[in-house]
């Protein structure tokens, strides 16, 4: 059983941020397969066992990097708002920028897509923590259109965007057809709104 962050001590919230960061830093240097709890302990500089107190597996931990990788999207659009004239044009945006994220850096990207969409009971939260933030990245793009087309796009883009994310992680094509497919399906969706 892992701790909320909302009931951690600053002391216990700083060795969970440390051992996420550790995550990241290995993910990102050797994707899935490069992080072991043992490494990410030795990163952290954390006991193994403080590990296992905030994440029960590897695919938790790397899961709870997704939703910190969603967050830190949706900080930088709130920064930098999403371009565009039309809803679609903003939305693709968004998409675009999202995309090119993860295009940066191949071994983390797949990793965390590997992980949240593990079948780990753990997960879960993290899925539902993550389907939540990119719901709200994405309907910030679209102001103005109404609430019921906007949940509709928003349930749609993000099936579509795990879809595409899957299918490149599996080398069934590659990261750019991501952003194209997330980019005529937004279109496509938007074009009367």
């Amino acid at each position: 059983m892992s701790a909320t962050t909302e009931t951690l001590t600053r002391s216990q919230a700083a060795r969970r941020s440390r051992v996420i960061e550790a995550a990241f830093q290995l993910a990102g240097e050797g994707g899935y397969d490069a992080v072991q709890m043992r490494d990410v302990a030795s990163t952290a500089s954390v006991a193994l066992g403080t590990i296992y107190r905030y994440f029960s597996s590897k695919d938790h931990l790397l899961a709870a990097c997704q939703v910190e990788w969603s967050k830190d999207v949706q900080r930088r659009l709130a920064q930098r708002p999403p371009a565009g004239d039309t809803p679609a044009e903003r939305v693709v945006d968004v998409v675009r920028r999202a995309t090119r994220s993860m295009e940066r850096r191949p071994p983390l990207a797949a990793a965390l897509i590997t992980a949240i969409s593990s079948p780990d009971p753990a997960v879960s939260d993290c899925q539902q923590e993550t389907t939540v933030v990119m719901g709200e990245v994405l309907s910030s793009a679209m102001d103005g259109v109404e609430v019921e087309l906007r949940d509709t796009v928003v349930r749609i883009l993000s099936h579509v965007w795990f879809s595409t994310l899957l299918g490149w992680v599996n080398g069934w094509y590659p990261v750019s057809q991501v952003g194209d497919d997330l980019e005529d399906a937004a279109r496509l969706l938007l074009q009367n709104a």
